[in-house]
């Protein structure tokens, strides 16, 4: 059940009527009968109604940076996303197209009251401090060009191609893997290089039209046809080109685009990856069926309409933040629909526990010796990877240990503010420090997309409406077996038999983990101790619409710091969605260990201890804090279709963990796809939707190389 159901009224003085015993995990709430108070310079009043309160089951799961699944923003982003100014090359007959950004930004809100606060200053949320470990040629040159090498110019053409994951001066395995060039290395590759992103920025600079093989021709040398061929059809064949939901490309996409019928293929799930998988199966030529447990699309990501007292606005209870817009394909789905973007502003006000403004010198000094543990441990595991070879600690045990060296936050307001950057570590990773590994917790980071991280207005399941029209799925199908053999696949779901040629599995790590989905024959060992590996973590929200926006319109955050530090990540941190939701909406996250416990409350009590952090921070100021007139908790982990939020690099795994749920078992019968099977980007919704992607081409090439033909399915 989903949490779309009726609301319950019960009476305000009884807040107690709605626990996790009364109702399924899916579905709690409350209903306030008299509205709150709506002057902000009014007396609070000792009398507090009942907020309607309800329970989401869906997790928040990719709306973080760089792959941390969370949404927010970076360390310190790209002041601009503008491209720098092309050089011609030698391949490419006249001006080459005019490149444009992935989605216009919007900053400006309207003016609103404005809560008195402190200096507003930037917040690093998530710095970068991946040391590489492997030396691969590929991956150095790729973070040379990423942190500016003044060494190497690059045009726009390819810092488009880089944006979206191609190497500076070699191919990728996709590429060697399809043979794009007669030999590896060479004058050739370098000419497959140069078409190959010039054709990748013709279409990125508009992309609601289909750019077809002879627009990509027309600007390259005829003797460079050949290339052009091998390189539009790549990029075709793998999502690169072509891709959305524009009007004219979702035509297009309805079709075989070679005109051979191929396989069948049922595709379970239909989050972010199953969706996309399924529409570029479609245009392969593939017959698809997608199975999905929940009564809708979307997954982890899930927008609630929420609405009272004249007031309605749209939250965001799962994946929220575009994290990074440089080639990001959500950006591209956004311009294409005509979606104006909201950049997160990285500024973020801290209080105390008494509602005073933390002291910025103070702020300061923390975060810089945070940042000077961080830098610490990265050293000790370079040297003990080095030394060792194969060692692990949990990343908070590591930065406990040099904390007491070095005498840090040792006054409790400095360890109160310790405590918040560590909370925001554990928001970023879904994880508590003692869980995270120290030497690849953020192997993940090298990858991240550049360019401002931004909100969606009316939330990311307009993205979801776009991708799921038109396809043919089977709601309230839960999968209960997948057997698989030389001769196909079968998919037992909601009593029904579902055959087909290949399967492609999208469920979260989360489900994999608690083996709900018996696989016959069993999975190989090796991905089942991957799967035992990772660690699949939980972050909850508080969605709160109040009658008007107390908190001000100059801020998208601000935290909160706790005395307890096992509770530091209760409601460490607010987001405001008054600009993009349509209403004054709040939402608060519950982080680490506070999100495990947030789970054994009662929603009633949830919301309470919510509005008791913000009249704490607002009361002395003079504002009032009404109750809001609707609230609704997430409970991820209690969630049967995820069992948690996103993915996370444990103690004792490493991104190969994720290389190896990725990996497609019984001989290219059953594939996986999913942020937990994307090394680059994982938990977040562009790593979910490029999963999709790629094995989508897998599936293809698994289908020419096997010759895998048709078969009905049920």
């Amino acid at each position: 059940m989903d949490s779309t159901d009726p609301p319950l009224a019960l009476a305000a003085d009884n807040p107690s009527a709605v626990s996790d015993d009364d109702l399924p995990p899916e579905h709690h709430q409350l209903q306030s009968p008299s509205p709150p108070s709506t002057a902000l310079d009014a007396p609070q009043s000792s009398q507090s109604n009942s907020p309607r309160t309800e329970t989401d089951p869906d997790v928040a799961a990719s709306d973080f940076p760089d792959g941390d699944g969370d949404g927010e923003g970076d360390e310190e982003e790209d002041e601009s996303s503008e491209p720098v100014p092309e050089t011609q090359n030698n391949l490419v007959d006249g001006d080459s197209s005019e490149t444009l950004p992935d989605a216009q930004i919007q900053t400006a809100s309207e003016p609103d009251r404005v809560a008195p606060g402190p200096i507003r200053r930037k917040r690093r949320r998530r710095k970068r401090f991946f040391t590489e470990l492997n030396g691969s040629a590929s991956l150095a040159g790729h973070r040379r060009h990423r942190i500016g090498d003044p060494a190497k110019e690059m045009d726009t053409e390819a810092l488009i191609a880089i944006s979206v994951g191609f190497p500076v001066d070699s191919l990728t395995e996709e590429e060697i893997e399809a043979n794009v060039v007669a030999a590896i290395g060479g004058p050739e590759q370098t000419n497959y290089i140069i078409v190959r992103n010039h054709i990748l920025a013709r279409w990125r600079s508009n992309v609601s039209m289909w750019l077809t093989f002879e627009q990509a021709l027309d600007a390259i040398r005829p003797e460079h046809k050949t290339l052009v061929q091998s390189a539009y059809r790549f990029l075709l064949e793998h999502g690169y080109i072509n891709f959305g939901v524009a009007p004219p490309i979702r035509e297009a996409k309805l079709r075989s685009f070679d005109g051979v019928d191929r396989a069948n293929v049922v595709v379970i799930g239909a989050g972010l990856a199953g969706l996309v998988a399924a529409r570029q199966l479609v245009f392969l030529g593939f017959k698809v069926v997608v199975l999905e447990g929940r009564a809708r699309p979307g997954g982890r990501v899930k927008t609630r309409k929420m609405a009272g007292n004249g007031v309605v606005a749209a939250a965001d209870l799962g994946g929220s933040v575009l994290t990074g817009i440089n080639g990001n394909p959500l950006g591209v789905l956004a311009r294409q629909l005509g979606l104006p973007l909201h950049k997160v502003r990285d500024i973020c006000p801290l209080y105390l526990p008494n509602g005073r403004a933390v002291n910025e010198d103070i702020d300061s000094k923390v975060e810089v010796s945070f940042n000077k543990l961080l830098d610490r441990v990265c050293n000790l595991r370079q040297s003990m990877i080095e030394e060792v070879k194969s060692v692990d600690v949990p990343l908070g045990t590591a930065l406990e240990a040099f904390r007491r060296v070095y005498s840090v936050a040792e006054d409790s307001q400095e360890r109160m503010l310790l405590d918040w950057h560590l909370a925001n570590l554990e928001y970023a990773n879904a994880s508590l420090m003692s869980h995270l590994s120290m030497a690849y917790w953020d192997q993940d980071d090298p990858y991240e997309m550049g360019g401002d991280h931004c909100f969606i207005p009316g939330g990311n399941e307009r993205f979801v409406r776009e991708l799921a029209s038109d396809l043919p799925i089977f709601y309230e199908k839960t999968v209960e077996s997948i057997r698989y053999g030389t001769d196909g696949a079968l998919v037992y779901a909601g009593g029904q038999e579902f055959r087909g040629d290949m399967v492609l599995c999208t469920v979260p790590l989360g489900v994999l983990k608690k083996g709900t989905i018996e696989f016959v024959p069993e999975l190989p060992k090796r991905k089942l101790n991957a799967i035992e590996r990772l660690g699949f973590g939980l972050l909850n929200k508080v969605a709160m619409l109040f009658t008007y926006n107390f908190w001000g319109a100059d801020i998208d955050t601000f935290g909160h710091l706790a005395e307890d530090s096992s509770m530091r990540g209760e409601f460490f941190l607010f987001y405001s969605y008054h600009s993009v939701s349509g209403g004054p909406l709040l939402i608060a996250l519950v982080a680490g260990e506070a999100a495990i416990k947030f789970e054994m409350m009662s929603p009633a009590e949830s919301v309470n201890r919510v509005l008791d952090v913000l009249r704490g921070i607002f009361k002395p100021k003079g504002i009032v804090v009404p109750d809001p007139v609707q609230a609704v908790c997430t409970r991820w982990g209690k969630d049967h279709f995820t069992y948690g939020s996103y993915s996370y690099v444990a103690v004792g795994s490493s991104g190969d963990d994720y290389d190896i749920l990725s990996e497609s078992v019984g001989d290219g019968r059953v594939f996986f796809a999913g942020e937990a099977t994307n090394k680059q980007y994982p938990a977040t919704m562009h790593g979910a939707f490029l999963s999709g992607m790629r094995e989508a081409s897998n599936i293809l090439r698994m289908a020419r190389t096997r010759g895998i033909g048709s078969q009905s399915v049920q």
